[in-house]
């Protein structure tokens, strides 16, 4: 920055660097630090200016840096005077610990140094942690109580991997098929002569089906060939992939996350907007559902003729079932097959469901499924739903007659928006609100645009809001090497962007 300067004006050529009077290089740390400090408050009343009177979301998350001192990113989405969607990086505090009240007293003091008020905030976004979302005494809580329409909104992808690891660590069988699991491919991946002979076999057996014109091979015509000199290791992985209860746990897994799989991947569209993922969600529910009333059947018959087919030992169903890591058995009649079908698939699927349902909580999902029926393309756009959610969640932004105002302007916005060219094919909420200020429309539909800009606000787990909490995982990498010229460089360039 020096040498730049010098370079464009003579007088600062004649008293900076090796022309510096004394020890004066402003190079120093010091020197340095204020830079980058002067630059920060720049960036931060340049976001200051484009929030303008906007509500936000507040998207938090903490780590610690080199010294072991807990610092706390701060995020803010909010919806620019162009309906667009806008997460800014706003700052990173040292707090003193990582209580739920020293990290709530940090974010209003945030928001007080930039002239934000926290009756402002619209929506909060954290992650699991219990001194993050906890009901009583968690961040949520104590912002809520501040600004009672704070809404939670935890990232839906990763609500759903909280949700599925949790189910998986209740029901002991499947803990402990991840846990055998990932010994097998850890013994595997541990040598390269143990991969390489399954890979070549693997692809030799494809070869003879292709060949055959079939799927299916014969007792000792195409099967993979034994691992020459196997180890210790690779004689317990053998036994564990070769028994029933693996394999058994091993299809059903494979069918619960193929259900799943579908609306992971949904919920990091980036066109995913609230509409689609709360039917993803619901989707997937009925779904798990299903597949626990009438899925038994399909799923034992492929069990068994796996085994048959790779000769692995069928248990006699309807024999007693002996667990050898419980006392209980001595006086419990459990049939094998109850074993399977109650105690490992109904109640894997039950926890599931259970997990869904508490991590997408009842008001969250309330108010994404009241969100939804903003949509006028949609057959679920209800006009009495929208008036309820403008009343019911944003009491504060609406006065009486401004939801009058509301209702009567619904029906002529859902005429409009259906009929109009540009309107009609924009592929979500965020993207119709973005379209009516650039067509004018807005202005026409004041109420209904105030409450649309209002929802997305909500950090509805879209590619959006995981970069605002991709950005903050940039953050903690530098938190935890040394800072120094690069922060430096990045503070410079986000202050010319700015300016």
């Amino acid at each position: 920055m020096v040498k730049i300067l010098a370079s464009y004006n003579k007088d600062v050529a004649g008293v900076v660097l090796e022309n510096a009077p004394g020890n004066a290089k402003y190079t120093s740390g010091e020197v340095q630090k204020e830079i980058v400090g002067i630059l920060a408050l720049e960036v931060q009343k340049a976001i200051r200016e484009e929030i303008g009177n906007a509500k936000f979301c507040i998207m938090v998350d903490e780590a610690r840096d080199e010294s072991k001192k807990e610092q706390m990113a701060v995020v803010l989405r909010f919806a620019n005077k162009e309906a667009e969607i806008i997460e800014r990086f706003l700052d990173l505090v040292h707090v003193n610990d990582t209580a739920a009240l020293t990290l709530k007293n940090a974010i209003c003091t945030v928001l007080s140094d930039n002239n934000l008020n926290v009756q402002d905030i619209r929506g909060q976004a954290y992650d699991g942690a219990s001194n993050m979302r906890g009901e009583w005494n968690g961040l949520k809580a104590l912002i809520l109580r501040e600004c009672p329409y704070a809404y939670y909104i935890h990232c839906m992808a990763r609500q759903l991997q909280l949700a599925l690891v949790a189910a998986s660590r209740e029901v002991h069988e499947v803990h402990n098929f991840f846990q055998n699991a990932n010994f097998v491919i850890n013994v595997v991946s541990a040598s390269t002569k143990r991969s390489d002979e399954l890979l070549a076999n693997q692809a030799e057996e494809i070869a003879r089906e292709i060949e055959l014109g079939e799927l299916d091979t014969g007792r000792g015509q195409n099967q993979i060939g034994t691992l020459q000199r196997p180890g210790g290791d690779a004689v317990g992985s053998l036994k564990i992939v070769i028994s029933f209860d693996f394999v058994f746990i091993l299809h059903l897994m494979e069918k619960i996350m193929k259900i799943t799989d579908v609306l992971c991947k949904k919920l990091q569209y980036k066109s995913l907007d609230i509409l689609n993922a709360m039917d993803s969600v619901s989707n997937t529910k009925v779904l798990l559902g299903e597949l626990r009333e009438h899925g038994w059947d399909s799923l034992l018959e492929e069990v068994k003729s796996f085994c048959v087919k790779h000769e692995i030992d069928i248990p006699d169903l309807d024999r007693k079932y002996v667990d050898v890591t419980k006392s209980r058995n001595k006086h419990d009649n459990t049939t094998t097959l109850h074993h399977y079908k109650v105690d490992v698939f109904s109640v894997a699927i039950d926890q599931q469901l259970s997990e869904l349902n508490d991590r997408f909580s009842t008001q969250a999902t309330e108010l994404l499924t009241l969100c939804s029926s903003l949509d006028p393309r949609h057959e679920s756009f209800d006009i009495p739903k929208i008036s309820t959610l403008a009343e019911k969640l944003y009491p504060a932004d609406f006065s009486s007659q401004e939801l009058a105002q509301l209702e009567s302007q619904l029906p002529h916005f859902q005429l409009d928006v259906c009929n109009h060219p540009e309107l009609m094919t924009l592929p979500s909420i965020a993207c119709l609100t973005k379209g009516l200020v650039k067509t004018g429309k807005a202005s026409s539909y004041p109420m209904v645009d105030r409450l649309l800009q209002l929802v997305i606000t909500l950090p509805v787990s879209t590619a959006t809001a995981e970069r605002a909490f991709s950005a903050m995982k940039i953050v903690k990498t530098r938190l935890r090497s040394k800072m120094g010229d690069d922060l430096l460089r990045h503070c410079m360039i986000i202050y010319i962007e700015k300016n």
